[in-house]
């Protein structure tokens, strides 16, 4: 697929993502395009300001309908805008002053995502996980008509996705198929990082067993049909866990995930990786400080990154990072797990593929491929594919309430329907 949309790698993924998130009312294709054009050679300020003001447009549109009690005009101009704010955010640290456009820009999308919630039928519970000292932020989603125990997907983000793609990514196509979703930010994500300064975490299981026992403590959550699904890190966060919470039904890693550090290392080089391997941290530090000063988009990229772990030093970090490895618990699993594989995946190439291998129990490999435009990493515009093949699994695994079982392979491998190449 030729189209480029921005010169910046990373900003020409969150249009893909973008536009992809029209297949759940995340965004509208003109809107996104437009506004692509706009900045397509454009720095961070430049980003920031055009998605923010897109965002400001479509979420004072909203409340007008609001106002006028048009609900689904309402509703679905609150979602946009969350959307386009969460679009605003991946340049903060390519302005010109970074902190305090994130402390301008998050609560607006926090906003307007909760109005979107608000507005949904029914409105979207907020809830309050019980975690450590203190609690996790999230908000459980139903289907209308629905009260009694239904099956529950835990959705679980990735390193600095904002919950409006959650949403979009893994949230509605659940809701949609009559499914709680919970959604909610975990250590080092979102509101957990930017509000209260709590970072990652690599020992997940921590996370996940308080979601877990929180959600089988209520009534309309059926205990027997508890999934868990993960985007981007998260294909480390949700295997990692399932070594050791093992009351969870089924699981997707999208994608998998092994070392999580292994998305570092191609933009640093081996003479770089051999330096921070001699333990040299003085001068792999001045190196990467260097280096990164002389190239301004890197720069900022390496700090939307390096935000959520809290670390200065990039040898710190770097070897915090190395801590994020699966494959010492991963003998532990037995959950199963479908396991994404999608073509062209820049950040954990190859990493699919070690994970389904390093599985001991059920397990089902899907691919996504170029031809049929479901590439790239968490297949940013292939939602309807990828729907149809995740969720069509998950509903098989979890025994679905209506009595349909389609009896799918416990492990395998889907493949893509033949094409041309």
């Amino acid at each position: 697929m030729t189209l480029r949309f921005h010169t910046n790698d990373q900003f020409d993924y969150e249009i893909r993502l973008a536009l992809g998130s029209a297949w759940r009312q995340g965004a509208d294709a003109g809107e996104v395009l437009a506004t692509a054009s706009a900045v397509a050679d454009g720095d961070g300020e430049a980003w920031c300001a055009a998605w923010a003001g897109l965002a400001r447009r479509v979420g004072e549109q909203a409340g007008r309908a609001a106002a006028q009690g048009r609900t689904v005009s309402a509703r679905d101009g609150w979602l946009r805008a969350a959307g386009y704010f969460g679009t605003a955010l991946v340049g903060v640290d390519a302005a010109a002053d970074p902190g305090p456009r994130l402390a301008e820009l998050f609560p607006e999308h926090r906003a307007c995502f909760d109005r979107f919630l608000g507005a949904w039928d029914p409105p979207a519970e907020p809830v309050a996980i019980p975690y450590e000292d203190t609690s996790l932020p999230g908000y459980l989603v139903g289907p209308p008509d629905a009260p009694g125990p239904l099956p529950t997907l835990i959705v679980n983000n990735g390193s600095d996705g904002p919950v409006s793609s959650a949403w979009t990514l893994l949230g509605a196509p659940a809701v949609a198929r009559g499914y709680r979703a919970l959604l909610f930010d975990g250590p080092g994500q979102q509101s957990m990082l930017f509000e209260r300064g709590v970072t990652f975490r690599p020992d997940w299981e921590n996370v996940i067993t308080p979601v877990v026992d929180f959600l089988l403590a209520r009534p309309d959550v059926d205990p027997r049909r508890l999934a868990l699904a993960g985007v981007s890190q998260a294909g480390y966060w949700v295997p990692r866990a399932l070594a050791f919470e093992h009351r969870i039904a089924a699981a997707v890693a999208d994608p998998g995930v092994v070392r999580v550090v292994d998305s570092w290392w191609p933009r640093l080089g081996p003479d770089l990786r051999a330096l921070w391997e001699s333990g040299d941290r003085a001068a792999f530090d001045t190196q990467v400080t260097e280096g990164l000063r002389r190239e301004p988009a890197l720069l900022a990229l390496w700090r939307w990154r390096a935000k959520p772990y809290g670390i200065g030093s990039p040898f710190d970090l770097l070897t915090e990072v190395s801590r994020y490895d699966v494959t010492p618990v991963a003998g532990r699993i037995t959950t199963p797990l479908l396991v994404t594989d999608p073509d062209g995946e820049h950040f954990w190439p190859g990493a699919a593929r070690e994970l389904y291998d390093l599985l001991p129990g059920p397990k089902q490999l899907v691919r996504f491929t170029e031809e049929e435009g479901a590439h790239l990493h968490c297949e940013p515009m292939g939602r309807a594919l990828f729907e149809q093949r995740v969720f069509d699994w998950l509903d098989d695994r979890l025994d679905r309430a209506d009595g349909r079982r389609t009896g799918g392979r416990a492990t395998g491998e889907l493949r893509a329907p033949p094409g041309p190449r």
